[in-house]
């Protein structure tokens, strides 16, 4: 029986997304992957930060996502940036199509991490920030720390 509260490891993040990209909503899908490569990614070799979803054919795929050789692969290690399948409902891959239709939306996948034994993929439907919006959300930041700063310092002479 799978527990849906289980810890989950997170083998990569997506750092950048927050920062180049709105994300509007968030979904989880698991992800087809060669035996070499879940052993690549169990050792964190993964790098998402070119990465994007698409839905070609009715199909979901991870495109760019880089996975590097298993160090002990032999002849058959897989090939380090493919194109891979996410598992998802066919209700979902609709919807995911119907979204990425609309202009400016992408899915940019956010975190690859290990759920009860299983490689999942967190990716989130986003919108491209223009320059001006990423000096925004950077002025927004920097009054919030100096604001949540002042706080600590009139509660530390308190």
């Amino acid at each position: 029986m799978r527990d849906p509260a289980a810890p989950i490891k997170i083998l990569s993040d997506n750092r950048s997304a927050g920062h180049n990209y709105t994300l509007l909503e968030r979904y989880e899908a698991g992800i087809a992957l060669s035996g070499t490569e879940v052993k690549a990614a169990k050792s964190g070799k993964v790098q998402l930060k070119d990465a994007y979803a698409d839905v070609i054919d009715n199909e979901a795929w991870l495109l760019n996502a880089h996975i590097s050789q298993y160090s002990h692969g032999n002849r058959e290690n897989h090939e380090p940036v493919r194109k891979r399948k996410l598992l998802l409902h066919r209700s979902e891959i609709t919807k995911l199509h119907a979204k990425i239709r609309e202009k400016g939306l992408t899915l940019i996948p956010t975190k690859l991490y290990l759920k009860n034994g299983m490689i999942k993929c967190e990716f989130a439907v986003g919108k491209g920030k223009k320059v001006h919006d990423k000096r925004e959300a950077e002025r927004t930041k920097e009054q919030n720390d100096e604001a949540r700063k002042a706080m600590q310092q009139k509660r530390n002479y308190d």
